[in-house]
């Protein structure tokens, strides 16, 4: 099994408090990666809020590679952030020769252009610079995308943050929402694009567990949307139906849970609500997953949720303080980084729910 978690909180924090919720997991993760999505940054990106910014690694030729096209598409540099590397010998860690983080402007003819249009530019330069470093193995692009920071690397957790500085709390990485994972990617090849989390367009997902509906999923999202690729590992489809049922059809959370687990037909017409659930049923029944699994995701207003299988047969809790929350396969990953909260107050989210963390910290509970 994986072990995945999630922070959410009032005040920036350090990534090494993501960190410590995921280390007294280890006995269910293998040393074989650590990777993480930063959102609502502060420290040396916390005044670029509104500004795309690039996350990669990759070779020098790579970075020669990214510059010129991005100079050719108009975008302007405004602050980069290259991390001063430990590089002490006997870390366990396949590093790459560069890691790029850079907040650039918008090109000047997106001056009045919609959101909508700044979003599918977006996703078409991050598609195109992975295209571009495919080609000779020159390096990845993990996320394109304004308050958004994505680290991805293959080794032991504690020597890949011993390596970045991740543990010095030194104040130039900070943010408030974080999904992580400690683990590379076990059930196909280990890449780094294959490392949960994933991210596309502002959403944000890591899973533990599989999908053995993992074929069906990806011959019907390879047709839905230019941005469903790569499918490394079969938890990518959880992202992207979350995107397609959140992002492209536009329809309530709620549905997202109905999708993914539908429920049987006997229930169904019990409901109120029968005729949108037996058209789910009967239009997206691809996007059905199967399995034992369990899914946390951050939504592009900084909400953050989890969903189990339909038998819940992956474990997840939920609990916090008034100044943060978090998220977490295992009990004792909460009880690291929040020993004073209210233990009676955690949730274990149920077959049937989603259980959400709002942007003011409050808990919900939808049932399906």
């Amino acid at each position: 099994m994986c072990r995945i978690g999630a922070i959410k909180s009032a005040d920036p924090v350090n990534p090494s408090t993501a960190l410590d919720l995921m280390l007294p997991q280890q006995e269910g993760h293998d040393n074989s990666g650590f990777a993480m999505v930063m959102q609502d940054l502060a420290g040396v990106f916390g005044e670029y809020k509104t500004k795309p910014l690039l996350s990669l690694a990759c070779t020098q030729k790579g970075a020669k590679i990214v510059q010129d096209y991005m100079d050719k598409s108009g975008f302007h540099s405004l602050r980069e952030w290259i991390p001063r590397v430990n590089a002490k010998p006997g870390l366990d860690i396949k590093a790459m020769p560069y890691y790029i983080f850079t907040a650039y402007d918008y090109p000047d003819y997106l001056a009045t252009a919609s959101q909508e249009k700044k979003e599918d530019l977006l996703l078409n330069i991050r598609l195109a610079l992975r295209a571009l470093l495919e080609k000779e193995d020159n390096g990845y692009v993990f996320s394109f995308w304004p308050d958004v920071l994505t680290l991805k690397e293959i080794g032991d957790p504690r020597d890949i943050a011993t390596y970045f500085g991740l543990w010095d709390d030194n104040g130039e990485l900070m943010a408030r929402n974080y999904v992580v994972q400690c683990r590379q990617n076990t059930n196909y090849e280990i890449v780094r694009y294959a490392a949960h989390p994933f991210f596309l367009q502002g959403y944000t997902l890591c899973a533990n567990g599989e999908n053995t509906f993992y074929t069906k999923n990806k011959e019907y999202q390879k047709s839905l949307h230019r941005g469903y690729i790569g499918f490394e590992s079969d938890s990518q489809n959880f992202l992207y139906t979350l995107h397609y049922v959140l992002h492209e059809l536009k329809w309530p959370l709620k549905y997202y849970k109905h999708v993914i687990t539908p429920l049987p037909f006997e229930e169904v017409e019990q409901r109120p609500d029968h005729n949108e659930l037996r058209a789910i049923r009967q239009t997206l029944g691809h996007l059905e997953i199967n399995g034992p699994n369990t899914v946390i995701a951050m939504l592009p207003d900084g909400s953050i949720m989890t969903c189990c299988d339909s038998k819940k047969l992956r474990p997840v809790v939920v609990g916090g303080t008034r100044k943060m929350m978090a998220i977490s396969s295992e009990v004792c990953g909460l009880n690291v980084i929040l020993p004073d909260r209210d233990e009676t107050k955690d949730v274990y989210p149920n077959e049937r729910e989603i259980v959400m963390i709002t942007p003011d910290l409050e808990v919900q509970r939808w049932k399906q």
